[in-house]
């Protein structure tokens, strides 16, 4: 080997070696993993769950930090600003990538396509639309049907303006005859209970809050978000034969921006393989959950399909300007 040859080789090695062993050495501390809810929060315990499975195969504890705040914005904006070395990472939902940032873009001070490198989708929280049993339509058709003939007498409990069961009841009312009335409440627990007792038709409310009701038949479901392993006759609206379906709430790993791609790479494949742990999944399952895993690039696609549907949703309900 000539001596031009021997110094390009030596050259290449140094530019390889480097990320190689970079990508070999991480983790080799602790990493932080930002919740941006309070603890004992449905998405904090997913969380936590899926950080003890990243734990087990990274080899190195993962540390969950509780931030709540702003609908999730301060934990997620902390983030954000962590070091970018792979030792802080985030887990957040919806509400604090795109439900926040229209609604209230004043107070949301990051961008999640600029600010973050996405890891993955990790879980789902399905939105059901259930009635009481007794209400007098037994499915989609029917209700749109009664809504018809009855306009503003659907009534539907939610948390309130903004909330997902609020864009339930506009989605609805946006591609049907249902005329729904929302009706708000101090949280999901409250609208249920008063559908339940028939002061209202049904509530928009995640799937672990109605879950008991439609095992013992007491609530119906309509419509859902996504489909539930444990409730195969509820449809979606694509099933029903319609281009959107129902907003639901999720949730998404990601890491601040500018984390060296080796540190991203290992964090996206060890997030899949935990996500798709069967085991995991039943965990999750039993929140309410539906384990989904999704890579990076599908979460961008679906962050920014979800923006701008929300986005048109609150216009037309006068939400926005």
């Amino acid at each position: 080997m000539n001596r031009r040859m021997l110094i390009l080789v030596t050259l290449s090695l140094c530019l390889f070696l480097p990320n190689t062993l970079r990508s070999q050495g991480y983790p080799k501390q602790a990493i932080n993993l930002i919740i941006p809810l309070a603890p004992g929060d449905a998405t904090d315990v997913a969380g936590r769950t899926i950080g003890e499975g990243l734990s087990k195969l990274l080899k190195v504890p993962v540390v969950a930090v509780n931030r709540p705040g702003a609908g999730g914005t301060i934990g997620t904006d902390s983030a954000v600003k962590a070091p970018k070395d792979g030792y802080t990472i985030l887990i957040t939902n919806n509400a604090s990538l795109v439900f926040n940032r229209i609604l209230t873009p004043e107070a949301v001070p990051y961008d999640p396509f600029k600010d973050l490198t996405p890891i993955g989708m990790a879980f789902r929280t399905p939105i059901v639309l259930a009635v009481h049993k007794d209400a007098p339509f037994k499915d989609f058709a029917e209700m749109a049907e009664y809504g018809k003939k009855n306009p503003g007498k659907v009534r539907i409990g939610t948390v309130g303006p903004g909330s997902v069961g609020h864009f339930t009841v506009e989605i609805v009312n946006s591609i049907s005859t249902a005329d729904m009335t929302m009706i708000p409440f101090k949280g999901a627990g409250p609208a249920v209970t008063a559908a339940l007792g028939g002061h209202i038709e049904g509530a928009a409310a995640a799937q672990g809050v109605v879950a008991e009701h439609l095992k013992a038949g007491t609530m119906r479901g309509i419509v859902a978000s996504t489909k539930m392993p444990e409730f195969p006759q509820i449809p979606t609206l694509a099933q029903l034969g319609h281009k959107q379906n129902l907003l639901g709430v999720w949730a998404a790993f990601f890491a601040p921006a500018g984390v060296p791609a080796e540190v991203s790479k290992t964090l996206i494949a060890a997030l899949e393989k935990v996500v798709k742990d069967p085991a995991v999944a039943a965990r999750l399952g039993n929140l309410g959950m539906v384990a989904d895993y999704e890579p990076p690039d599908k979460l961008i696609a679906e962050i920014r399909e979800e923006h701008r549907t929300v986005e048109q949703i609150a216009k037309k309900a006068g939400l926005i300007k």
